[in-house]
């Protein structure tokens, strides 16, 4: 590949993911080897682990075609997720596609937590089952998919704004066998549930939050290719999360549970909104894996 002059058949694994690697690296792609191996591995049909235990085996014509078209796209900051189809989350492999955000390591918190305090719930009032849950802004449905797959007596709606991504998500919930507890609903934020009469023992969101000051430090990979929408907070921000903390109270069981991603930067300001309303208790701040304060969480009073 390249303007390398050589047989065909020296085009290996072992060769083609070396060329891979160095190309994306030149270009600034993060993770090469990771990226690389993921493209590869989906070309050829296989696992990671499987470059490597046939790491002589040659390439076909059609396979170097397809991987050529595809690393073209890589070097372009095109996120590899979108180019495999397919992104890693919790533990389980969900489809994704530029109608949805690319499911991140730092949202595991968000999850995590909800985890501990149903479950605890379900112990201490074993009656209350099922726990009725809403996840705003679903997504591809990661966050309501892993939660499901985990707490089998829990009952989720899972929202959007975006009739694309809801497309998205109730596939995932197909491929992983949750769709017949999670409900999808289209509309903006908490609107379609505040008129109503549901109550929830949980209210999750992972909204947009970059602020206009930030908007141009985001990587290429993210604000050329994903849902601007889905990443795009307003001026500071907190467009979105006054809102959703604002208006949680009105479906929020007693005790409920109120979990908000939100930018490292915004911590103290999304902790003093949720104080403000008077209606919160237990308001703190969680750090995601990496140590950043990602996410409020806070109980109806």
């Amino acid at each position: 590949m390249g303007n390398e002059t050589v047989p065909e058949t020296t085009w290996t694994t072992r060769r083609l993911l070396n060329w891979i690697t160095g190309s994306l690296a030149d270009k600034g792609v993060d993770s090469p080897r990771l990226c690389a191996e993921m493209l590869l591995a989906h070309v050829l049909g296989c696992d990671r682990m499987r470059l490597y235990m046939e790491a002589d085996r040659p390439a076909s014509n059609k396979e170097k075609q397809r991987l050529r078209r595809l690393v073209s796209r890589a070097l372009r900051h095109e996120p590899i997720q979108y180019l495999v189809g397919s992104a890693w989350f919790y533990g389980l492999q969900f489809k994704v596609n530029p109608q949805v955000l690319v499911p991140r390591p730092s949202t595991e918190t968000l999850v995590e937590k909800a985890i501990a305090f149903l479950k605890n719930s379900l112990s201490d009032n074993p009656e209350l089952s099922p726990l009725q849950v809403l996840d705003v802004g679903t997504g591809s449905g990661a966050v309501a998919v892993s939660l499901a797959v985990n707490l089998p007596d829990i009952q989720i709606t899972a929202s959007d704004i975006s009739t694309g991504a809801l497309a998205v998500a109730a596939e995932n919930a197909r491929l992983h066998n949750v769709g017949d507890r999670i409900t999808f609903t289209e509309g903006d934020l908490l609107k379609p549930f505040i008129t109503g009469d549901a109550r929830f023992a949980a209210v999750i969101s992972n909204p947009p939050y970059i602020p206009d000051s930030e908007w141009e430090d985001v990587p290429a990979n993210v604000r050329n290719y994903e849902p601007t929408r889905a990443l795009h907070g307003g001026g500071d921000g907190l467009d979105l999360i006054r809102p959703l903390i604002s208006q949680a109270v009105e479906i929020l069981t007693p005790g409920g549970l109120l979990l908000i991603e939100h930018a490292a930067s915004h911590a103290e300001m999304v902790r003093e909104l949720a104080r403000e309303t008077g209606h919160y208790q237990q308001v703190q701040t969680i750090s995601d894996l990496e140590g950043h304060p990602r996410v409020l969480m806070a109980t109806r009073c």
